[in-house]
C-alpha cells in the first residue's frame, strides 16, 4: 500500500499523523444547515402510506425500505416543517445504535422518528460520499463513543455530534477518488461476504436434510419401508410406529409473567422468557437469564430433555420453533411458549427435539394473524411422530449430533472469516479516509 510523502501531526491523539495537505476539522464546519431530527411523537402508523424510518431501518450500512413502517400524507407534511430528507443527506443513528450511518440514495420522500439524526453536507467543502465514509470508520465511531452518554442506552445529542472530527483532503476530486476506491473495494468485500453467509445457509439446509432424513427414515438405507398415509412425511421403517405427538409426551402451555427488564444474571429459576429462547436451539450453561422465587409455579416447571414450541411470533418463519432444555437445574417457562414433556418410556428427549424441527412446516397452515402469528395447542397434538424402538432412537440422536457437528465445525470456521473480513472492510476504510494509505 502507498503512503503520501509528507505528513503532519493532525492534533488529534487518536488519529496521529495525517497527509500534509489535508487538514482536520469539527464536521460543524463541513454542514450547510443545522442538524436535525425527526418528530419526537409516535405517529399512527398503516398500510399504506409514506415510509417512515427509524434507526433500524439501517441495516448494513444501507437503508432499507422493505418491511419499514408507514404514515400518512398529513403526518408526513407536518414532519417536513422539520426535517426534509433529501438525496445525498446522511442519517446517522444517535440513540440506542449510535454510529449506524447511511447515505440517502433514493429520490422518493420519506419521513424519519427522532432516533435518526439529519445531516446535510456541505458539497463545496466535503462530498456526501467522502462524508459517509468517514463516518463509518472506527475513528469517528471512537469520537462518537467519546462524545456520548451512557444510561440505559447509548445517546449522543444532536449538540454533541457536530463535533466529531473529520480529517479530509482539501481536494473535492481527492475525496471523490477516494470515495470511489472504497467504493469498488468494499463491493469486493461484500461480495466475499455474502458467498461466506450463501454457505452459510447451504451448511444449515445440510443439517435439515440430515435430521429430516433420520427421524423419517433412519439411518439403515436397507430396511423395509412401509407407506404412512400421510403426505409430508411419505414412508417410514416398516418397524416404526406412527403416532400423534400426543401419545408420547404430555404439554404444558406457558403462561409465566416474568418480563425481559425483570431478567436476572443470577437466579434461583432459568428464566425460559419468549424474547430470548427463540434465538437459540438449545438452553444449557451459556443461557444466562434468571429470576427468583417469586416468579415459580409448579405448574410451569421445565426440566432437562424437555423441548420447548414457539407458538408466537412476528415471523411466520419462527412459528413452531423448537429449543432443547438441556439443563440440569430447574426452569420456569414464560408466555408465548409451550413445553413438551417426553414419556421417556416412549420417546428419548433429545430424539424428540430432533423430531420437533419438522413440526415447523405443519404448524405454520395452522398459523393465525397478520402481523402476529400464533397456533393453538389443539394444533400440536394433531401432529404425527414417526417413533422407533428407542433404543434405535438414541442411535439416530448420536448419528445426527455427530453428523452435524463436523458442519458446525464448518459453519464456526467460515463465520470466522466473515468477521474477519468484515473488520477488513472497517479497517480499511479508517486507514484510507486518515490518510495511512494513498489512493491516487
Amino acid at each position: 500500500m502507498k503512503k503520501y510523502d509528507n505528513y503532519k501531526d493532525s492534533g488529534i491523539e487518536w488519529i496521529g499523523e495525517i497527509p500534509e495537505h489535508w487538514i482536520s476539522i469539527p464536521m460543524r464546519f463541513l454542514l450547510r444547515q443545522k442538524i436535525t431530527d425527526g418528530p419526537h411523537e409516535t405517529p399512527q402508523f398503516i398500510a399504506e402510506g409514506i415510509p417512515f424510518l427509524s434507526v433500524d431501518g439501517i441495516q448494513n450500512g444501507e437503508l432499507v425500505f422493505e418491511g419499514c413502517r408507514k404514515i400518512s400524507e398529513e403526518d408526513h407534511s407536518r414532519y417536513k416543517q422539520k426535517c426534509v430528507v433529501e438525496k445525498q443527506d446522511i442519517l446517522m443513528g444517535k440513540a440506542a445504535s449510535v454510529g449506524k450511518v447511511a447515505q440517502v440514495k433514493v429520490d422518493f420522500e420519506f419521513s424519519i422518528w427522532s432516533p435518526l439524526a439529519l445531516l446535510k453536507p456541505n458539497h463545496n467543502k466535503i462530498t456526501s460520499a467522502y462524508f459517509e465514509y468517514f463516518l463509518k470508520s472506527t475513528y469517528a465511531k471512537d469520537n462518537a463513543n467519546i462524545l456520548s452518554t451512557f444510561n440505559t442506552q447509548q445517546n449522543i445529542s444532536m449538540t454533541d455530534i457536530p463535533r466529531i472530527y473529520y480529517i479530509i483532503p482539501n481536494s473535492i476530486e481527492e475525496q471523490t477518488a477516494i470515495a470511489h476506491y472504497l467504493d469498488r473495494k468494499t463491493a469486493e468485500i461484500d461480495e466475499l461476504i455474502a458467498d461466506k453467509k450463501r454457505l452459510l445457509e447451504l451448511y444449515n439446509e445440510e443439517k435439515t436434510a440430515i435430521i429430516n432424513q433420520a427421524v423419517t427414515k433412519g439411518i439403515n438405507p436397507n430396511v423395509p419401508m412401509k407407506d404412512t398415509g400421510i403426505e409430508w412425511l411419505g414412508e417410514i421403517p416398516e418397524h416404526w410406529e406412527l403416532i400423534k405427538l400426543a401419545g408420547v409426551c404430555s404439554f404444558v402451555r406457558g403462561n409465566s409473567s416474568f418480563k425481559k427488564d425483570e431478567l436476572l444474571s443470577k437466579g434461583n429459576y432459568v428464566a425460559l422468557q419468549y424474547g430470548k429462547t427463540y434465538k437459540v436451539d438449545e438452553v444449557d450453561e451459556n443461557f444466562e437469564f434468571y429470576v427468583n422465587d417469586k416468579f415459580f409455579k409448579d405448574s410451569q416447571v421445565v426440566n432437562y430433555g424437555d423441548v420447548i414450541i414457539i407458538s408466537t411470533s412476528e415471523t411466520i418463519e419462527d412459528l413452531g420453533h423448537s429449543v432443547f432444555y438441556n439443563r440440569k437445574d430447574i426452569g420456569l417457562l414464560g408466555g408465548e411458549q409451550m413445553l413438551l414433556k417426553p414419556n421417556s418410556e416412549m420417546v428419548n428427549g433429545k430424539y424428540l427435539y430432533f423430531s420437533s424441527k419438522i413440526f415447523p412446516r405443519q404448524l405454520q397452515k395452522y398459523a393465525t394473524g397478520l402481523k402476529v402469528y400464533r397456533f393453538n395447542i389443539s394444533h400440536l397434538k394433531t401432529i404425527y411422530i414417526s417413533n422407533p424402538p428407542l433404543t434405535e432412537q438414541k442411535t439416530i440422536v448420536h448419528h445426527i449430533e455427530t453428523e452435524c457437528a463436523l458442519i458446525d465445525a464448518k459453519s464456526e470456521n467460515t463465520k470466522n472469516l466473515i468477521d474477519l473480513l468484515t473488520e477488513y472492510r472497517t479497517a480499511l476504510i479508517s486507514e484510507v479516509v486518515t490518510g495511512k494509505i494513498k489512493v491516487t
